[in-house]
């Protein structure tokens, strides 16, 4: 299975222009036979806590069905991050459009205590399976605790996926914690990180993979935006900056 993760530097609560900016890493990625593209937190808005009560819409929003029809065209599925409106409030969410399917929602379940004035969490871990494999989405903060990686590997987790918005203390952590867990439960880890400014902070990028041994097979700067696809039988990696 090709695996793909986007960099990219959202427009700050441009849900539009940053629809476009999706729609050609989708096209990047598939020409470059992934049959998956995950995108960073909250990637369709920024990571913008602040802009997310004006900003939060429902699964079912029409100017998300490019993303669903183009999922079945090109038999890819993607992930878009978006914060999605609930009865009681807002959750940092990653939409994902599977081809032939309905729309799926994963909703962060572990907020940073800077989160909870504005979003709530989430109550269920998603699955994601492609080609028979178990794909684990983790969104930013709780990629980083060891007991969600742990349920992951409980749920028979075949790949490890963290899309994240990410300082360069976070990515600090980041490139500690995930080696561990890739080596302590055999899985590859795949992390998907924006660059550019992010609410209060500057997320540096370096979007990486590391292989189920712990070793890191390819990553991307803290520049440029780009595409990582892994193979997850050769664990080789292709990588194109945009």
């Amino acid at each position: 299975m090709n695996i793909g993760i986007a960099q990219i530097k959202p427009f700050k609560g441009d849900i539009s222009a940053n629809i476009k900016k999706h729609i050609k890493f989708i096209e990047l990625a598939s020409s470059l036979n992934a049959t998956s593209i995950f995108f960073p937190e909250l990637s369709l808005t920024g990571y913008e806590p602040e802009l997310a009560k004006d900003l939060a819409t429902h699964q079912d929003d029409n100017r998300f069905d490019y993303f669903e029809k183009t999922s079945t065209l090109k038999n890819i599925t993607i992930g878009v991050g978006i914060p999605l409106k609930t009865e009681n409030g807002i959750r940092i969410s990653m939409l994902i459009f599977r081809p032939n399917q309905e729309r799926l929602s994963y909703s962060k379940q572990q907020l940073h205590e800077d989160e909870f004035p504005y979003f709530e969490n989430g109550n269920e871990q998603v699955i994601i399976q492609i080609e028979n494999q178990k794909i684990i989405p983790a969104i930013c903060y709780e990629s980083l605790q060891t007991e969600h990686a742990e349920k992951a590997n409980k749920l028979g987790g075949d790949i490890y996926l963290a899309s994240v918005a990410k300082s360069q203390n976070g990515i600090h952590k980041a490139f500690k914690h995930y080696p561990e867990i890739a080596k302590k439960y055999t899985i590859p880890v795949l992390m998907s990180n924006c660059i550019g400014e992010c609410d209060n902070f500057v997320s540096v990028g370096f979007s990486s993979i590391w292989t189920k041994e712990g070793k890191l097979a390819e990553q991307l700067d803290n520049k440029n935006e780009g595409i990582l696809v892994f193979n997850t039988e050769t664990e080789k990696v292709v990588k194109q900056i945009i």
